[in-house]
C-alpha cells in the first residue's frame, strides 16, 4: 500500500487541480467578457446558426489583447478583444471570423472542451506520479523528464483535437455558404498575428498543428467532398 501512496496522492492532486481549474476558468471568463454586439458579426453568427438549425449562436468578447478564439468548458464561445480589433481594423474579414467561431463550435460539439479539462487533471496526476517515481532513480532530472513527457503527450492530444475542429468548421462553413477559402486565408494570417505567442517552439511541441499542415488537411477534405479549391 505504501508503494501506491505516491500514485494515489498524484491522482487526488489531479482531481483537486481539475476542479479548481474549471471554477477559475469560468469565473475569469465571466468577469472579463461581454456579449458580441457587432452587427456584421451578428449577421455571420445568424448564418452559422441557420446552417446548424439553431435559433441563435451566442458569442462573447473576452477582454484581453492576445488574438484568439476559445470555447469554455461550459460550452460558451469567446473571441478576444484583440481579435475583434483586428476585424475592426480590416486585417481580418467577417468570413474569416466566421471560421473562428465555427472552429470553436466544433470543439464544443465534439466534446473537446470537457475532455481537455479531464486531460488537464490526468496530465497533472501523471506528471506528479512520474516525478515522484523518476526522482527516486534520477535525482535532479526526474522532474524535468516527467514534465517533458507529459508536455509531449498533451501537445499531441491537443493537435488531434485541432484537426477535428478544423474539419467540423470546414463542413459548417460550406453548409453556411461561406466555403473553406476564409478558413484557409485566416490560417495564413494567424501565424503573423500570433507570432509573439508561438515563438520558435518546434511544431511537435506546440498545441496547434503547423499552418501548412492544417491547410493541406482542409484541401484534402475539399477533394473528398468534390468542391473547388480556392
Amino acid at each position: 500500500m505504501l508503494k501506491l501512496a505516491p500514485i494515489l496522492l498524484a491522482l487526488i492532486y489531479g482531481l483537486v487541480t481539475w476542479r479548481f481549474s474549471v471554477w477559475r476558468t469560468k469565473a475569469e471568463l465571466s468577469a472579463k467578457s461581454t456579449l458580441l454586439r457587432d452587427p456584421a458579426l451578428l449577421s455571420i453568427t445568424d448564418r452559422l446558426a441557420a446552417a446548424l438549425e439553431m435559433p441563435a449562436i451566442t458569442v462573447h468578447v473576452y477582454e484581453i489583447e492576445p488574438v484568439n478564439g476559445l470555447a469554455a468548458p461550459d460550452g460558451r464561445i469567446f473571441l478576444t478583444r484583440g481579435f475583434l480589433r483586428k476585424f475592426n481594423e480590416g486585417i481580418v474579414s467577417a468570413e474569416e471570423m466566421a471560421s473562428v467561431i465555427a472552429h470553436e463550435l466544433g470543439h464544443v460539439a465534439l466534446g473537446h472542451t470537457r475532455k481537455r479539462m479531464i486531460d488537464f487533471s490526468g496530465q497533472n496526476a501523471l506528471r506528479a506520479a512520474l516525478a515522484m517515481v523518476l526522482s527516486r532513480f534520477i535525482p535532479g532530472l526526474g522532474v524535468w523528464i516527467a514534465n517533458a513527457l507529459t508536455t509531449l503527450v498533451a501537445a499531441r492530444l491537443s493537435r488531434n483535437d485541432e484537426y477535428e475542429a478544423d474539419e467540423y468548421a470546414s463542413a459548417l462553413m460550406v453548409k453556411a455558404g461561406f466555403g473553406t477559402a476564409p478558413q484557409k486565408s485566416l490560417f495564413q494570417k494567424l501565424e503573423a498575428l500570433t507570432q509573439a505567442r508561438a515563438g520558435t517552439a518546434p511544431a511537435w511541441l506546440m498545441s496547434h498543428p503547423k499552418t501548412a499542415d492544417r491547410i493541406a488537411a482542409i484541401e484534402r477534405l475539399e477533394k473528398a467532398w468534390g468542391i473547388g479549391q480556392a
